[in-house]
């Protein structure tokens, strides 16, 4: 392609750091000579790429902004630009990053004690133990406040007894993060070891979307967890929201991930295939879908680094994120619907990737909050006046 086709219209890397820039390139490269040769044998099979694992690991980014215990402390930004590129070269790889390094390292980071963090979060960091975070249930998605799963104290352990659904990494991880009610009603949050009697976790099978990265039904019946796993600092759903809070803004860059990948394909395509005697991108409908497509993610790009960068300031609030996790995710879904379309019938072939995109962008437009749940979080912000029903502390 001409070099003017960059997706960095603006020339937002002049805003990045040097480590910034390193750490982003170095995941680029590992993506493109191990995630995108490998990944469609894998989505097409709905298996988990464990072969990766390792390799995953050197990269040495899993905890992204956790401070110490052998995590790599990246700014917000950097973190942001990871997981970007991860969902550039794969959603499913991109939601596995974000289950491990975000939901369940966060949460252990800012609600764990000391001790718990010392003992957990180096060996997650080498991924030598892998993470999940076990907050959805069968009956309760969007209205996660209201979790039906108990825990009750029982001499120097707590019990645990419930369901939960749609729990990635739920069947392969080490420590299953299980959010449940005490019986006080006050939510908190319980590290599950790999192996412990009374769990059990069944793979989703049937999925549509990020069919290479495995969410899971679990189980639990008298599952005992020793009273040192029960985070120290949970104490309540509000602090759930902190971490939700924290992480959302990483689901923006994951879906500007794949916005670029979907423009940066159907420009190659378009410049390359020819109908009526001459390439594609040279007709006028053509340009103006991808001219349309280039402002789309310019506009995404400086949303993400300026979200992130008040992040790392200190002043990134739950309705910021929320804005920028819904404007991100309904402008990729466009986008990667746009390219689909540029490639006609070859649009729906795996081997040009552009299909696994287009199918993998409609969960990353539901997860970790749906568009209308965060438009209503924003427009609590906007107008004082919540119209979110059944808020439970």
């Amino acid at each position: 392609m001409p070099e003017t086709a960059s997706t960095d219209f603006y020339a937002l890397e002049e805003l990045l750091t040097p480590e910034e820039v390193e750490v982003r390139d170095r995941v680029r490269a590992w993506c493109d000579k191990e995630v995108t040769p490998r990944i469609n044998d894998y989505w097409e099979r709905a298996e988990f790429p464990f072969e990766l694992v390792p390799g995953f690991a050197e990269l040495g980014i899993a905890g992204g902004t956790v401070q110490g215990y052998g995590s790599p402390g990246m700014s917000a930004v950097a973190a942001g630009l990871v997981a970007a590129e991860l969902a550039r070269a794969d959603g499913s790889i991109g939601t596995f990053n974000g289950v491990h390094s975000f939901l369940a390292m966060q949460s252990i980071a800012m609600l764990g004690s000391e001790e718990q963090k010392e003992r957990f979060l180096p060996e997650m960091a080498r991924m030598e133990k892998i993470g999940a975070f076990g907050l959805t249930e069968p009956r309760h998605g969007s209205d996660a406040v209201a979790l039906e799963t108990s825990a009750r104290r029982d001499g120097d352990a707590f019990v645990l007894d419930g369901q939960k659904k749609w729990i990635g990494n739920g069947s392969i991880a080490d420590y299953v993060l299980i959010w449940a009610r005490d019986e006080e009603g006050a939510v908190g949050g319980y590290v599950v070891e790999k192996g412990t009697p009374g769990f059990s976790a069944r793979v989703m099978t049937g999925k549509t979307a990020l069919r290479a990265v495995w969410q899971a039904e679990i189980s639990l019946d008298g599952v005992r967890v020793p009273a040192e796993n029960k985070l120290a600092n949970c104490r309540s759903f509000k602090d759930v929201s902190t971490v939700l809070d924290r992480t959302r803004y990483t689901v923006a860059w994951r879906a500007l991930g794949v916005a670029t990948a979907a423009y940066e394909l159907a420009l190659a395509h378009c410049l390359h295939r020819e109908q009526f005697g001459q390439p594609i991108a040279g007709y006028q409908l053509v340009q103006e879908k991808l001219a349309t497509m280039l402002a789309e993610i310019t506009t995404m790009q400086l949303m993400c680094w300026r979200l992130s960068s008040l992040a790392d300031a200190g002043r990134m609030t739950a309705a910021m994120a929320s804005l920028a996790k819904r404007h991100c995710c309904a402008t990729a879904r466009r986008i990667v619907a746009d390219a689909r379309d540029l490639f006609g019938g070859d649009g729906i072939l795996l081997e040009h990737h552009i299909a696994r995109h287009h199918a993998d962008i409609e969960a990353i437009y539901t997860f970790e909050g749906t568009d209308h749940v965060q438009a209503l979080i924003v427009g609590r912000e906007i107008t004082g006046l919540s119209a979110i029903s059944g808020r439970r502390r």
